[in-house]
């Protein structure tokens, strides 16, 4: 394991990300004709550790490319041109490092140059409380609200605010078209220099966080499902009160696909929503459900045609909120008291088992294979 590790922090240690999409950018890589010398490969790659922005996945497929053939005098994704060798490599994995470190050194003076106090409280959510009602909306709409590192630590501290504030109800719902489409998978590949394993002990730690915000939330949550719903975001579904979801909306769990497992208690929940079977075809075998599946299977609580979805379920948020706050906090509070520590120890187990997933080769090849695929949409 502790091979594997090590292998996999040298190959993705030059993945970051940052809070948000970077601009569209040309890298050149022409390749100098004397090449590069290891001394400067190896200072390219100290630069690149120390990069905020993303650059997308093609580029870091020809970054990793370029990286193997240094290492290893073979290509492993991209398809040598005759007569490439490990020189001429180093050089154009040094030309595209520069290209990218002068792009961001742009956009970061850029950054510098607009007014300070610009922007919200949260980078990646949009936060606001109206007529006792808190809205949370994950705000990726361009990244069809995947769920970063950063997503997830403000998610965290936007539950505990609205845990505190005067709101009767908490809603969760997406902008843009998508729900969520699950966790951001080049967060699974910002490997620390202590390795693989230090990456999915902290991820670990995140996610145990994160699932328990919504196990000791005190409130009625509510989930305003308006689009595509993938992972973690469908995982915890089986922790909120109530399920509103568009008919356009879709519900998919594709973790043995990704090498992984379930989380977000849904190895409980969802057996107790929809019976074990019907469980087992979303999180062994990956089935994607309709809106009205999920519905009849008791993941949903109602479905709404799109063109009145929006203000069938805000007249409903708005009645729900007119109820007495605290009828509703101690209601919750018997109900959920009845099997808290039975999610506790679920979300425990789930946790435990993910990262020994995460630093497993099937899990690394499978979100490998899924960096490629996309590559070539």
């Amino acid at each position: 394991m502790a091979g594997v590790a090590q292998r996999s922090a040298a190959v993705w240690r030059f993945i970051k990300l940052r809070r948000s999409s970077a601009p569209s950018l040309t890298f050149h890589t022409t390749a100098a004709p004397m090449g590069a010398t290891v001394e400067e490969f190896e200072e390219a790659k100290s630069k690149l550790s120390t990069m905020r922005s993303d650059p997308g996945n093609e580029v870091k497929l020809k970054i990793y490319a370029l990286f193997k053939q240094v290492r290893t005098s073979r290509i492993m994704v991209l398809r040598p041109t005759a007569g490439f060798c490990q020189d001429q490599a180093r050089q154009q994995y040094c030309d595209l490092i520069g290209s990218m470190l002068k792009a961001e050194e742009g956009s970061s003076a850029r950054a510098a140059a607009q007014p300070a106090g610009v922007g919200a409280a949260y980078q990646t959510l949009l936060v606001s409380t109206e007529e006792n009602i808190t809205t949370i909306t994950m705000n990726r709409p361009a990244k069809k609200n995947a769920i970063t590192t950063e997503m997830y630590k403000e998610i965290i501290a936007a539950l505990e605010q609205a845990a505190k504030d005067d709101s009767a109800i908490t809603v969760f719902t997406g902008a843009g078209d998508f729900y969520c489409s699950g966790n951001d998978l080049t967060s699974f590949t910002r490997i620390p220099e202590a390795g693989m394993e230090e990456a999915a002990k902290q991820g670990a730690d995140l996610l145990r966080s994160y699932v328990r915000a919504y196990i000791d939330f005190p409130k009625p949550l509510v989930a305003v499902v308006n689009g595509p719903a993938v992972g973690i975001s469908v995982t915890v579904l089986g922790l909120f009160d109530l399920v509103y979801a568009t008919e356009q909306a879709s519900f998919h769990t594709p973790f043995t696909q990704l090498g992984q497992s379930a989380e977000g208690c849904s190895s409980y929940t969802f057996p107790r929503i929809m019976g074990p079977t019907k469980a087992n075809e979303m999180l062994l075998f990956n089935k994607k459900l309709t809106a009205d599946e999920a519905c009849r299977l008791g993941l949903v609580t109602e479905v709404f045609p799109d063109s009145c979805f929006l203000s069938e379920v805000w007249r409903r948020l708005r009645a729900h909120a007119r109820l007495p706050r605290q009828s509703l906090v101690l209601s919750k509070q018997l109900i959920r008291s009845m099997e808290k520590e039975r999610l506790y120890a679920v979300n425990d187990a789930e946790v435990e088992r993910l990262m020994e997933r995460w630093t497993s080769d099937e899990c690394i090849s499978a979100i490998m294979s899924f960096f490629q695929a996309k590559a070539k949409l």
